[in-house]
């Protein structure tokens, strides 16, 4: 037998071209190849080679970028049946061929489009999130990672693919270089792949912000997070025809105490908005009382007080314009507010 020749009657035409060249020891024996024939095909100078244990490339060159994850998938995927898993399709999602199993990490982020990840191939290691109770170890190239709770993977290139967030927690766990560190999170946010908050928060349940280099990192990412926010504000006013409000200041009470800084105000209509661009932390509950006490304060003065996130001025920036002029158009019914003092911040 050669690499050219059919591995059983069993016809593979439905299988995708990386399906053929990739399969396990146990896809192999359901397509009727024996294992001491699958031996010897992978000796030294034979036409297959062992990829990963129990995972074969059924060619003798030097496996591409796309055969290493898909081998990658292969090795950590809880195998559901005996025979070739399904492929993902209208009625078949990738989940159902590789069970249990998602690439996350570096190789996950330029799966994702990121550019200041390396190529695929000149990745050392592919990192593959697993659930923390399977019994698999890492292989050759093939690092695993474990985790109690799995998260909905984003299906890139017909990959199981974790999420932007989830991949860079993965990644930076693995990174002592803060400009690299710093990188990655940057683009995440300049490319829109995720908010800041979402990068954050990830970061936290891995544990990673008792890490110098990574507090300093998330710091400049939520600088960088909260200008794009704000530019996204400045254009929904003006694009969606809002009335120019006061930018950036503090509310007083005249004579009285700080009320509380907010992003806009438009003070004829006693309308105050106000961006949540807080980055979860330990303290996120303290973070959260102090910002529901300036709301709750400024509401029973009679201001009317919209609260936006940048997620949702990234996607539903008409809805939040709707949503501002509503209470503009609403404050002739309201009673009037206290009169409070605005000043630039």
């Amino acid at each position: 037998m050669t690499h050219n020749t059919p591995l059983s009657p069993r016809p593979l035409r439905h299988l995708s071209d990386v399906h053929r060249r990739v399969l396990t020891t146990a896809q192999l024996r359901s397509h009727g190849i024996p294992a001491a024939e699958i031996t010897e095909q992978c000796r030294a100078g034979g036409a297959w080679q062992q990829l990963l244990p129990g995972v074969v490339l059924l060619h003798p060159g030097p496996p591409t970028s796309e055969e290493r994850l898909h081998g990658a998938l292969l090795f950590a995927a809880r195998e559901p049946a005996p025979g070739v898993p399904n492929q993902p399709g209208a009625g078949s999602p990738h989940r159902t061929v590789y069970p249990e199993a998602m690439i996350t990490g570096l190789a996950a982020l330029t799966l994702h489009g990121f550019s200041a990840t390396p190529p695929l191939l000149s990745l050392e290691h592919v990192d593959v999130l697993v659930p923390r109770l399977r019994r698999i170890r890492s292989a050759s190239y093939v690092r695993v990672l474990r985790t109690p709770d799995l998260p909905t993977p984003d299906a890139v290139t017909g990959l199981p693919v974790a999420p932007v967030p989830r991949a860079l927690a993965d990644a930076v766990a693995d990174l002592s270089d803060a400009d690299e560190v710093r990188r990655l999170l940057t683009e995440a946010v300049r490319g829109q792949h995720c908010e800041p908050a979402a990068v954050v928060r990830a970061l936290n349940e891995a544990k990673l912000l008792s890490r110098p280099h990574v507090v300093d990192a998330v710091d400049s990412l939520v600088a960088e997070g909260r200008a794009i926010a704000e530019d996204r504000l400045y254009r929904m006013v003006r694009e969606h025809g809002l009335p120019d409000p006061v930018w950036n200041v503090d509310l007083r009470l005249p004579g009285g105490p700080h009320l509380g800084g907010v992003d806009a105000y438009w003070p004829e209509q006693a309308v105050a908005l106000e961006l949540d661009t807080r980055a979860p932390r330990q303290d996120e509950d303290a973070l959260w009382s102090e910002y529901a006490r300036k709301r709750e304060l400024l509401e029973r003065l009679g201001i009317t007080v919209v609260h936006v996130t940048p997620r949702k001025l990234r996607e539903t920036a008409e809805q939040q314009a709707a949503v501002v002029r509503t209470a503009l158009m609403a404050a002739g019914d309201r009673d009037p507010a206290a009169n409070v003092v605005v000043l630039p911040r």
